[in-house]
């Protein structure tokens, strides 16, 4: 009877890893071939479809449910793309596929996701009808890559450089949806703190757009304590011509702040200290001293956390001539300060929240040699956010930073306008960095002739070019289709046109030399479009299994049986 009870409980154990094991590993589905590719399509259709409706001056809004607060309106093409989720499996995956391609493009290059989605679903499909027909997806893939490399050559020699504002205005003009304001206020933005120079776009306050340009060294820290405020206009420290004490560690010691705070009274000049903290019975010296004595002191933490930190109050050094006390490199006490160790500045301006150094007193020289040095970081790292970062502190030291405060009626609005100037912003960008084409999808179409002079080895091969022709129709059709309009005869008509700058104003409805009506795209941008999507694309063809799980299905919560346990209480001779 032990044996028997031992196997029983052994195989309860068996059972119970079994079901265990069952509820670890779903089930998978397969589709293979026709069936597969068709499934894929549909998904990235649908994509495609609702991406597409957004392109072009008179492409219409997309309106996104969310799960908390208001629904999104937005003409963003890759906002579109990520809220599109699809119920069946397999479409997904073809969907997922082409959000992939969006993605990507606006990562490299802020803008065109609409475009690269089109694209991508004109190459999927011609693919997918190709394999169906017997084509070598492989040698069909091979040829369209061969295609597009002729296309990019080509994008790349009728290229032409922004030079002027008016050109950075247009960019932004056509990639904002036709809106006039939006360029202006980017040019400007640009025009006051250089090519290279930071501008972010911010939620404003009012009914219009503004414009802030912040000129200096601004990092978000503020005072530490409000007993340093001396402007009767506001909450915030306002001094001229003021000394600048850094320090990677902490004040803590009376010792540590006396001999500056001394210099700083024989010189008669404000003093302001930037320290990881400034704490203990140095802080109550200083408030004591501020309040009392009148000494014209301020203390503010320093940016940033860890290394970030450290880069800042080294670059606050270069800008205003100072040293750093605390590095390592340096063997030199708080205790043992001289003039020559603090920084000067023309203006500060502290609030809460941040601090304004202005009109920095460091040498020239040294503040060329460090926008070089983080030249040349932003160019080796591969991190997006040391980038980010990066950048922040070469604008910082190198032209200032912009702030575009974008106004409107509601958040609705707002969020929707946002959307814009961010796709108007990348897509200036990157036309300052690789140039200008025609836009308005010319651009692709001149490049249809460059094909016709490609003969490959294998019928498979030319297929694959023939598809990436035809493919390059597709971004002026759908301009011209949401424009109301058949795009085949007018496609035709610009195909045929001896003016290689010459398309379709779709706003207007006419016929147009594009250069000089400011209808542009940015090479990048167009370039970029068609490398993702021919890419994902192509490999989409060559795909012969798709595998998705298995929706798990739910089982029934148990306590069923509670009801005929109950049904015994009847025997109690109530």
């Amino acid at each position: 009877m032990l044996s028997v009870a031992r196997l029983s409980r052994s195989s309860a154990r068996l059972l119970s890893l079994a079901k265990v094991q069952a509820r670890c590993y779903s089930a998978k589905d397969l589709k293979f071939g026709v069936e597969a590719r068709v499934a894929m399509l549909q998904g990235v259709d649908k994509l495609a479809d609702a991406v597409a409706a957004t392109m072009g001056p008179k492409g219409r809004n997309v309106i996104i449910e969310k799960s908390w607060g208001s629904p999104k309106i937005t003409k963003d093409g890759v906002t579109v793309a990520k809220a599109v989720e699809l119920e069946d499996k397999y479409q997904n995956v073809g969907a997922r596929l082409v959000q992939d391609v969006a993605n990507n493009t606006n990562e490299e290059a802020g803008d065109g996701t609409t475009a690269a989605t089109i694209l991508a679903r004109a190459i999927a499909r011609d693919g997918f009808e190709s394999v169906s027909k017997g084509a070598n997806p492989h040698e069909l893939r091979k040829g369209a890559m061969q295609a597009v490399d002729a296309v990019l050559t080509e994008l790349k020699r009728i290229s032409k450089t922004v030079t002027t504002p008016e050109e950075i205005a247009q960019v932004a003009t056509i990639s904002a949806n036709g809106d006039t304001e939006i360029g202006q206020l980017i040019s400007r933005a640009m025009n006051k703190v250089g090519r290279n120079g930071v501008i972010t776009v911010k939620d404003g306050k009012t009914l219009h757009d503004e414009l802030e340009v912040i000129t200096g060294l601004k990092f978000d820290r503020g005072y530490i304590s409000p007993y340093f405020i001396n402007s009767p206009q506001g909450n915030k420290v306002e001094y001229e011509d003021a000394y600048i004490l850094l320090s990677e560690k902490r004040i803590s010691s009376i010792q540590q702040i006396l001999p500056v705070l001394e210099l700083a009274n024989v010189q008669r000049r404000p003093l302001v200290i930037v320290a990881e903290e400034v704490e203990g019975e140095a802080l109550t010296t200083l408030v004591i001293n501020r309040l009392k004595v009148g000494l014209q002191v301020a203390a503010v933490k320093a940016p940033g956390f860890g290394d970030n930190r450290k880069n800042q109050l080294h670059d606050i050094a270069v800008a205003t001539g100072a040293i750093v006390f605390g590095d390592e490199a340096l063997e030199l006490k708080l205790e043992d300060v001289t003039l020559s160790n603090l920084g000067r500045v023309g203006e500060v301006v502290i609030t809460k929240d941040d601090t304004l150094l202005m009109k920095g007193k460091g040498d020239e020289a040294a503040v060329r040699d460090r926008v070089e040095q983080i030249k040349r970081e932003i160019e080796d790292t591969t991190s997006d956010y040391e980038k980010e970062k990066l950048q922040e502190r070469l604008a910082k030291l190198a032209g200032g930073v912009a702030v575009l405060k974008i106004g409107g009626s509601s958040d609705v609005e707002v969020s929707e306008k946002k959307d814009r100037v961010t796709d108007a912003l990348n897509a200036t960008r990157a036309a300052v960095e690789e140039g200008i084409v025609p836009g308005g999808g010319v651009a692709l179409l001149r490049c249809i002739k460059i094909l016709n002079g490609i003969k490959l080895p294998s019928a498979d091969e030319q297929a694959g070019v023939e598809i990436i022709k035809k493919a390059l129709r597709a971004p002026s059709s759908t301009i011209i289709k949401n424009s109301g309009i058949d795009p085949t005869l007018v496609v035709e008509k610009i195909l045929q046109a001896q003016n290689p700058n010459e398309g379709y104003d779709a706003l207007r409805n006419q016929h147009v030399d594009m250069l000089q009506a400011g209808i542009i795209d940015p090479t990048k941008v167009v370039r970029s479009a068609l490398q993702d999507a021919a890419g994902v694309a192509t490999l989409l063809a060559t795909a012969e299994v798709v595998i998705t799980e298995i929706p798990k299905k739910e089982e029934p919560m148990g306590g069923g049986g509670m009801g005929g346990g109950m049904g015994g209480m009847g025997g109690m001779g109530m």
